[in-house]
């Protein structure tokens, strides 16, 4: 993409097309707290929407401020985390919440470098909400954003492994310098990247830059780095962890080692995740051989 009008073009475009084709989601109505954007970017971290939603709503009935989650065991905060993955999120989710708690009256902070120093919030989380929730003007880049401006601007099916300091120039170059427009257009070209310019099946045909897309332009080249693989699920660490949370979330009382042996016959990769699972705060090991989810504050 040339620089000159071709920017402004690229806005226009992107956020008419947002403007009427943007999922209606809870934490994007004008009625949604600091606190809900906060949770929302936290849940959907690797996780789709569909599922996070539910999950969402029933999260800010029951915790619907950062003291109400901190006032709570971080036990609690792993169980109401069900099954939506990777649940060290739930264990940071509830630190960052005791942080505001003790830290800034009992809520979000407002700016994108105050978030930077909750615990388990990084680079990505920080701009999001400081944007969502703030309207301050800074640059989102998630996995969706770094794939649109990868084949828009440079031209390639996928952005690089990791973020590079010329894809952040560049990101950051494109946000438009009136702030409520820049919010605007850093969720437009996340919500472009999540349902139409898809990882596995781009949907060009419906693309708003579709003329003005360097890849599509030159006839959608390959990817020429290593190949891209699906993540494996059955019989590895991660759903044998799951496995032994799910024991521990549908018990209000300690669970016996032998309820979690029942779960595999393999007793070396057991105990490895059992281990892992203490050795993250996820789960907290008791007299007798029992197990629970943690009952008392941690850092994460």
């Amino acid at each position: 993409m040339s620089t000159g009008t071709a920017p402004a073009r690229l806005h226009h475009e992107v956020l008419e097309w947002y403007a009427v084709s943007a999922r209606d989601l809870p934490w994007r109505r004008p009625d949604a707290t600091a606190w809900g954007i906060f949770v929302s970017e936290i849940m959907l971290q690797q996780t789709p929407v569909a599922r996070v939603e539910p999950v969402w709503r029933e999260w800010l009935s029951r915790w619907p401020s950062p003291s109400a989650l901190a006032a709570d065991s971080p036990g609690e905060a792993v169980r109401a985390w069900g099954r939506l993955g990777y649940p060290r999120r739930a264990l940071r989710l509830h630190a960052a919440a005791v942080a505001m708690a003790e830290h800034h009256d009992g809520a979000v902070p407002a700016t994108e470098a105050e978030l930077l120093t909750l615990p388990g919030v990084g680079t990505y989380t920080a701009a999001a909400v400081a944007t969502f929730a703030f309207g301050e003007r800074t640059t989102v880049v998630d996995t969706n954003v770094r794939r649109v401006l990868a084949r828009v601007v440079g031209g390639q099916e996928y952005a690089a492994p990791s973020p590079t300091r010329a894809e952040l120039a560049v990101a950051a170059g494109l946000v438009p310098a009136d702030p409520p427009r820049a919010r605007t257009w850093s969720v437009a070209v996340m919500e472009l990247g999540a349902i139409v310019c898809t990882a596995r099946a781009p949907r060009c045909s419906d693309c708003p830059v579709a003329d003005l897309c360097a890849w599509q332009l030159a006839g959608r080249p390959a990817h020429e780095g290593p190949a891209r693989k699906g993540q494996a699920w059955e019989g590895t660490d991660r759903q044998l962890r799951g496995a032994l949370l799910a024991v521990l979330r549908e018990s209000a009382d300690p669970v016996p080692r032998s309820a979690l042996e029942a779960l595999s016959d393999d007793e070396i990769q057991r105990e490895r995740c059992l281990d892992s699972l203490v050795a993250d705060g996820l789960v907290e090991p008791l007299p007798r051989d029992r197990f629970r989810l943690p009952a008392s504050r941690q850092a994460s």
